[in-house]
């Protein structure tokens, strides 16, 4: 197959959706599809909706020598117009890679119609999806079942009508190799309870609500690891700096930056549990990961996170913003370790029965060959 990939930026970087579109490049590719990553430049979204009225990008498009398009969803500023026009020109079809929707994340009330709007016709000019969970799906399905009022159009889009796959991310990344001895040799060792954040340090992942979590409760008794980027935002940055200063938790929280993947698999070895109360992910690829390593994990209810967590189970769902069950889950697991065991040998139970990479990947690559047949 000869593929285009539309991207912004790199896909080096570190995001659970850009391994996600990483994955599929390299298995396409380990398989002799030729893909082109097309890097549109990363922008404001006010700037990116700009792009639409580009003749270059669309000539580029027009032109370009593929069998299908694939898009990523974060692109749909940029091409939520152009994609109509560009359709009228091309026979190949044009699919998005759906990590989870921007009009699903917490956004301000004056903003959020627009990015509806947009994110609506985006979706509603591609000839197919791939949707990393079922609350993917279920988001995608949900907007395009909407009537645009602003528009006075009555009638609804049906999304049973666009061809799509569901296919869940690989938590088998790192491969993981740790046994039942040696998870519950850890678990039961003596002193603090190592919590791990992984998440670039922007609000949507929560971590000022696990930090407000510890608060008022006896600190020393766990240790935090954050991994994660910590200049993608960097006034929220400072804020949670200042809030472990404000509340007493500067020889707790220890950042550690943006880690090698070798790196990441030895701190999730070396941890406890995984922690990450983020207000919404469309899937949560870290919580099965750290899963491979038998860490239980802490998200919210919110999202395609309820697919991976089985509350009690193998971990706890809360709901976002709420620190005060989180500090209890917290609580509850610092003093029995023999629950943290019995959570932890579940989670990697869970793990091993969960799709690969692989499975993932190879499906998809069915789906597009399948659409370019027909």
């Amino acid at each position: 197959m000869r593929i285009g990939l539309i991207i912004y930026g790199s896909l080096d970087r570190l995001t659970g959706g850009y391994i996600y579109d990483r994955m599929l490049v390299k298995y396409l590719r380990g398989h002799k599809d030729y893909v082109e990553i097309i890097s549109l430049p990363e922008k404001s979204f006010m700037h990116h909706l700009w792009d639409n009225l580009s003749s270059q990008l669309l000539h580029y498009l027009e032109d370009l020598d593929c069998e299908l398009l694939l898009q990523d969803e974060l692109n749909h500023p940029s091409l939520f117009m152009l994609n109509r026009r560009l359709r009228q020109k091309v026979s190949y079809p044009i699919v998005s890679i759906v990590h989870h929707l921007r009009c699903c994340e917490e956004n301000s009330p004056l903003i959020n119609p627009v990015y509806r709007l947009v994110e609506r016709q985006y979706l509603s000019s591609l000839t197919g999806f791939v949707c990393n969970s079922q609350a993917t799906l279920r988001s995608v399905t949900d907007l395009l079942s909407t009537c645009d009022s602003s528009t006075g159009d009555s009638v609804c889009f049906k999304p049973q009508s666009i061809p799509f796959i569901v296919a869940n991310p690989g938590g088998d990344r790192f491969h993981p190799q740790i046994s039942r001895m040696e998870i519950r040799k850890r678990v039961l060792q003596e002193g603090a309870m190592r919590l791990l954040f992984v998440g670039n340090i922007i609000p949507r992942k929560g971590l000022h609500v696990l930090l407000k979590s510890l608060n008022g409760s006896e600190a020393d008794q766990f240790i935090i690891n954050v991994v994660g980027d910590t200049e993608m935002d960097p006034c929220y940055f400072e804020s949670v700096c200042r809030q472990i200063k404000r509340d007493g938790l500067t020889d707790f929280v220890r950042f550690k930056g943006i880690l090698s993947d070798s790196e990441l698999a030895g701190c999730m070895k070396a941890s406890h549990l995984l922690v990450m109360p983020s207000f919404y992910e469309g899937f949560g690829i870290v919580y099965l990961e750290g899963m491979g390593f038998g860490l239980p994990a802490i998200g919210t209810n919110c999202g395609g996170t309820k697919e991976i967590i089985r509350h009690g189970m193998d971990g706890f769902l809360v709901s976002p913003g709420d620190y005060a069950a989180l500090r209890e889950h917290l609580t509850r697991l610092a003093k029995d370790r023999e629950l943290l065991s019995e959570m932890s040998l579940a989670a990697l139970d869970h793990y091993h029965s969960q799709p690969t990479w692989e499975n993932s990947m190879e499906n998809i690559r069915t789906f597009l060959q399948g659409l370019i047949e027909r």
